[in-house]
């Protein structure tokens, strides 16, 4: 009886949809994929080849002189670059390291570019807040390897796609975190702005924005370590970078080379981890 009762409604075609869908924003919305994918692609080619002309020495010590001074002068965070970054290239996955980190900065740049706007609009509108809150929802419960397919769909396979892919995962963070700390911000400071005659824009850059700075700043060190992780996922659809040793340590049973991949990617992500919250700490 309630099996009847279930299959009173046919099969809906929600696959068939999404296909013509997606065939359909491919082909309507080409002129704008593909100039993407092709010079926005041969800049991150570009940045990447750039990085990898400078000696891997001197941004050895780069790293290090950043991570020395954001940590307050503490050797900790500086000794720990040096020993980790000299440790891939000891592996001989200096180039790799280099594409994952084009790959992460390019997508986190984005994410933030996106998201703090998106956050302010959210904090401004309840009507913003009410529509663009369920889409967080739906980008943070999806599995990442679904991200992969409409990244295909609209530019192939490569770095764009991964970084596309990349984008969608690692916003809603920033979204989020800059809506949360504009929100807490202490009527009484908006006020007293608004008494002092400060306009919209003033209040907004000026108050708002300061106090709420270092939860911004805690939703950006979230948002760059989802572009990481999904940054290794991408290599699934040709993404350059550590992840694709990782994959093809998987799929040839290569359990050294994995491990030693994945150590890459860890120490690179503990890394970029340390210094985005000591930047946070700093400007407390």
């Amino acid at each position: 009886m309630l099996n009847n009762i279930l299959e009173i409604v046919p099969e809906m075609p929600i696959a068939k949809w999404t296909n013509s869908a997606t065939d359909w924003i491919t082909d309507k919305f080409s002129f704008l994929f593909d100039p993407i994918k092709e010079h926005f692609g041969n800049f991150m080619e570009m940045t990447s080849e750039t990085l990898n002309t400078i000696p891997p020495v001197i941004i050895i010590l780069i790293v290090a002189i950043i991570a020395f001074f954001i940590s307050g002068k503490k050797f900790g965070l500086a000794a720990f670059s040096i020993v980790g970054l000299w440790l891939i290239y000891n592996q001989g996955l200096w180039e790799q390291l280099i594409s994952t980190f084009t790959l992460v900065l390019l997508a986190s740049l984005l994410s933030v570019i996106v998201g703090v706007p998106l956050g302010i609009l959210m904090s401004k509108s309840k009507i913003a807040s009410a529509i663009i809150t369920p889409i967080l929802d739906f980008m943070q419960t999806m599995p990442a390897f679904v991200y992969l397919i409409p990244a295909v769909a609209f530019f192939g396979i490569g770095m764009v796609p991964g970084v596309f892919a990349s984008l969608i995962f690692a916003t809603p963070p920033t979204v989020r975190f800059t809506n949360l700390g504009i929100r807490q911000v202490s009527n009484e400071l908006v006020e007293a702005s608004e008494a002092f005659g400060s306009t919209g824009a003033q209040k907004l850059f000026k108050v708002e924005l300061p106090m709420a700075k270092t939860t911004i700043m805690a939703g950006i060190n979230q948002t760059v370590m989802l572009a990481l992780s999904m940054v290794v996922i991408a290599s699934m659809i040709g993404a350059p970078g550590l992840g694709r040793d990782v994959l093809s340590a998987l799929q040839r049973a290569e359990a050294g080379a994995g491990f030693v991949a994945g150590l890459a990617i860890v120490i690179l992500a503990i890394v970029i981890d340390r210094i985005t919250q000591n930047m946070n700490k700093q400007k407390d």
